[in-house]
């Protein structure tokens, strides 16, 4: 489940954070779900425990582990933070979009016209 990228230059710790991020969002590894605990994947992968640690303090600080001391690293509930990142990028993205929009000389009420038109797609309406 956990593979490490020996030829890899990207550090052991950083693909360890990257492939268990990986399996939370495919939700291979459930909310809840308890992670291996430090000194078994240590051995399972034959690298330092310290690197386990440092992997687990990573996905602790993003959100997607948390961790009860004497008790060991569970998977967080992720969606409502994923759906707040995507949400958040798009607003940017909107706005770069706007912005340029409305320098080429497109008008707000054309913008909210279109809008309109898409949200109707959206439910099904009738888009002509």
């Amino acid at each position: 489940m956990f593979e490490i990228d020996w030829k890899s230059r990207i550090p052991i710790y950083k693909q360890l954070v990257e492939r268990i991020k990986e399996l939370i969002l495919k939700e291979v590894l459930k909310e809840n779900e308890q992670l291996p605990s430090v000194r078994s994947l240590s051995k399972e992968l034959t690298i330092n425990p310290n690197t386990i640690q440092k992997a687990y303090q990573e996905l602790e600080r993003e959100g997607y582990i948390y961790s009860i001391p004497g008790k060991g690293n569970f998977v967080a509930p992720v969606k409502s933070k994923i759906k707040a990142e995507k949400e958040e990028k798009i607003k940017s993205q909107f706005k770069k979009i706007v912005f340029e929009a409305l320098f080429i000389g497109i008008s707000k009420d054309e913008l909210i016209k279109l809008i309109e038109e898409i949200e109707k797609e959206l439910k099904g309406g009738d888009n002509s």
